[in-house]
Formats: C-alpha cells, structure tokens, sequence
C-alpha cells in the first residue's frame, strides 16, 4: 500500500506541480483541440497552431490570476 501511496502522489507532483491551474489550461487547450480534430474543423497543421495558441492563451490567463493577487 505504501508503494501505491507514493506511485500515486509521484504522479500527482509530477503532473499538477506547484500551480493547479497550468494542468487544467493544458488539460482545456488539449480538450479543445481534440474537439476541433473530431469535428473536423480544422486540418493538422492548423490544429496544432490552434492547440499551441490556446495554451499560450490559458497559460497567460493563469498567470495574470497569479500576479494580480
């Protein structure tokens, strides 16, 4: 049991870290994109632009959050 406690929280550190939010904006940005890709709005080389702004644009919401407060 003592192994399966500490797999698990090696796996929480290593994904949430120190800022919960990061992981939710890559887990949003990664989500939007799989919607995109599903729906077949976009083709591969504009999902990834896509993907890769929708990060950049979640990662700079969360850290506006941070700074201000």
């Amino acid at each position: 049991m003592k192994f399966l406690k500490g797999f698990v929280m090696f796996w929480y550190d290593f994904i949430i870290g120190d800022d919960w939010k990061i992981a939710a904006a890559v887990v949003a940005a990664l989500a939007l994109a799989v919607l995109a890709m599903t729906a077949g709005i976009l083709s591969g080389t504009a999902l990834v632009i896509v993907g890769a702004v929708a990060l950049f644009a979640f990662f700079t919401v969360s850290m506006m959050v941070d700074v201000r407060g």
